[in-house]
């Protein structure tokens, strides 16, 4: 996992003096976090996505400007491009998993089911959960199988036996998730159906379109419905219009490069879409109660 200074936020890449290299990783928890200890405690991204398994250790996570406690075998799930950092803990035992889209996603039927996989793919929930005793074995000896996996090398079929042994450790995860949302009804949902996976859908349409200034009707249009069903579904599922989710992801990339990069207002804007400054700082302050440049001294 390799180290690149983006102005003020360091983007990590895996393999990256190695393109060819298969893009994941096993690693105990206590070599990453003494590889990366000068480091780690510091906002950053990845260009991959990120499983974090806290076996032993408690303290604070940070994941996009807010903080989530840290308990024995407690997940996180960080998504690529997602801003996070670990606390001043050094004594954590673990493991972290390293992946790229492209090494889980091969087939058409890999897209359907990391789709489905609500612990990376939705915003509106936690991003960590806490595994019981019975999953602990389970996710144990998928990491046992991972790590004696990548020491064999240039086997056989390695790669997509390594994809579903990831494929496995996601799916006890998910299960837990469920099993979670049994246990705490009202909560907002883990289980995927039919209508949460079409909102699933959505959240990836404005992560990949924020930028374009595209209102909520070319987002239905692009999901093959209707503006009225879009709405009925995000407003049954999470309490929010469709324009409230797409406002939310922009503002939310906005607080991210002001706090997190040295860009000033003006290009920040132009980064985000908006053609008139002006107007961003409008739709910042709309938003936040607070200017841009408030907001970041607030920080500072």
């Amino acid at each position: 996992m390799k180290k690149q200074e983006q102005e003020a936020i360091y983007e990590y890449h895996l393999h990256a003096d190695f393109p060819g290299k298969m893009q994941f990783e096993v690693q105990p928890l206590q070599d990453l976090i003494q590889d990366h200890q000068d480091d780690i405690a510091k906002p950053h991204i990845h260009s991959f996505y990120q499983i974090i398994w806290f076996k032993k250790g408690n303290g604070k996570h940070f994941v996009d400007f807010n903080e989530y406690d840290v308990s024995e075998n407690t997940i996180f799930f960080i998504a690529k491009n997602q801003v996070h950092a670990f606390d001043s803990n050094r004594d954590y035992e673990g493991f972290a998993i390293h992946f790229s889209e492209d090494f889980l996603v091969q087939k058409e039927n890999d897209v359907d089911f990391f789709l489905k996989c609500s612990m990376f793919n939705n915003p509106y929930q936690i991003p960590s959960c806490c595994v019981g005793t019975g999953n602990e074995y389970k996710l144990d000896e998928y990491i046992v199988q991972m790590q004696t996996e990548l020491n064999e090398h240039d086997k056989y079929g390695q790669e997509e036996l390594l994809r579903l042994y990831l494929k496995a450790f996601l799916i006890q995860v998910q299960r837990r998730k469920y099993e979670l949302e049994e246990l705490n009804k009202g909560l907002a949902p883990f289980i995927v159906d039919e209508k949460r996976t079409q909102l699933i859908h959505f959240v990836n349409l404005i992560e990949e379109n924020y930028t374009k200034g595209l209102p909520a009707s070319k987002y239905a249009e692009m999901l093959f419905v209707s503006l009225r069903t879009l709405s009925n579904l995000t407003l049954q599922l999470l309490n929010k219009k469709p324009s409230e989710m797409i406002h939310e992801r922009i503002v939310l990339e906005a607080k991210r490069l002001l706090l997190h990069s040295e860009l000033n207002v003006n290009q920040i804007a132009d980064k985000l879409g908006f053609e008139d400054s002006s107007y961003f700082i409008r739709y910042f302050k709309k938003y936040t109660s607070q200017s841009p440049t408030s907001f970041r001294k607030s920080f500072q």
